[in-house]
């Protein structure tokens, strides 16, 4: 097979993966919530309700397009367009998985293996909120408007904290390819102390205080509760998509659950070891390169499931915060904290290699 024809198998493959966790996530949404609540959720279209999502992408699909007569309505399509976008372009850099050996040729499970991925991806988030903006204005909604500038501003002062917990990493790996920080976190003794495990030498083990800050700025990032002041309904009746109607709103919400999809798979590649799992190296010594590619990509999977479900599980967990506390906590709590922890991590990295020499 030809490295170009693999790419694109791969490009449409994800956005494929993208789209299918997105549309379930908003089954899942509803049935974590059930669960929660000692109700049933979804149950009609379905067994379990599982074709849900089917009927709900049918319900936006024949929609009535409502545009508002006083909107700028170029700007009013490119807000939910940009957002999906970007939304999708951002999981190009990921290393989704080990290597697959087709044909006799080994093939990386990654679209764009670049050695800035770390930067790609930060810019691309920044990108984002540009979406949000646009449609929050050209909406001529003062609700949609407040709620744009809501989303900006909290998102504007939780990339820092964010930004910050991933320059440890940085410094940990000497690196900003994704796939050489995934492939760190392979062999090594966890603290130098407890015997190897390949595949297990994970990054949360040394940066468990990063970690901390990254995930609480992701949830910042994407929205979601009790972060989702953009969109508060007993305040600004649904936020910056308020005017939005049919596929318009339903690239608000893909574009969100893929966000949510992206942001976990992210947590996993910088602190959960990526697409390695226990005993990695065994599986590839004794049932070959396929059998440990795939079953890299099935841990990987694994690994941002279960994180979506735990950013569902606080949804339905933790009451929305009032504006003044989301600033206090991203701006006088996590930032210092990131900053501590950065020159922290400096400081160990010095006494490390000072002592090594």
């Amino acid at each position: 097979m030809e490295p170009l024809t693999f790419k694109i198998i791969l490009v449409l493959s994800l956005f494929l993966l993208a789209l299918t966790v997105a549309a379930y996530s908003t089954w899942a949404e509803r049935k974590v919530a059930a669960i929660m609540q000692d109700r049933v959720g979804p149950n009609r279209t379905g067994p379990l309700g599982i074709l849900q999502p089917l009927a709900d992408g049918g319900k936006f699909f024949f929609k009535e397009d409502f545009t508002p007569a006083n909107a700028e309505k170029f700007l009013f399509i490119i807000g939910p367009s940009l957002v999906m976008f970007i939304s999708l372009i951002t999981g190009a850099v990921i290393p989704w998985g080990k290597t697959l050996n087709i044909g006799g040729t080994s093939f990386d499970l990654q679209v764009a293996n670049i050695d800035i991925g770390v930067l790609y991806l930060v810019g691309m988030v920044s990108i984002g909120v540009y979406g949000i903006m646009l449609g929050g204005w050209a909406s001529n909604n003062k609700f949609s408007l407040i709620g744009a500038i809501r989303a900006s501003s909290q998102m504007i002062s939780y990339e820092l904290a964010m930004g910050l917990a991933i320059i440890s990493i940085i410094m940990m790996a000497g690196s900003l390819d994704l796939k050489l920080i995934v492939e760190q976190q392979t062999h090594g003794k966890i603290w130098g102390i407890i015997p190897e495990v390949s595949g297990l030498n994970w990054n949360i083990f040394y940066q468990p205080l990063a970690f901390l800050i990254f995930f609480v700025a992701a949830l910042a990032e994407c929205n979601r509760a009790p972060f989702d002041l953009a969109e508060c309904e007993n305040e600004l009746v649904n936020g910056y998509h308020t005017e939005y109607s049919s596929m318009k709103l339903g690239l608000y919400m893909f574009g969100e659950y893929v966000n949510m999809f992206i942001s976990n798979a992210l947590i996993v590649v910088l602190f959960f070891g990526g697409y390695n799992y226990p005993g990695i190296d065994w599986v590839t010594q004794h049932w070959g390169e396929n059998a440990a590619g795939i079953l890299s990509v099935v841990s990987f999977l694994a690994k941002s499931f279960f994180g979506i479900f735990v950013f569902m599980w606080i949804r339905w967990t933790l009451p929305r915060f009032r504006y003044d506390q989301l600033m206090h906590l991203g701006w006088k709590k996590l930032l210092p904290l990131a900053l501590v922890n950065l020159l922290a991590t400096g400081a160990v990295i010095l006494a490390f290699e000072h002592f090594t020499r």
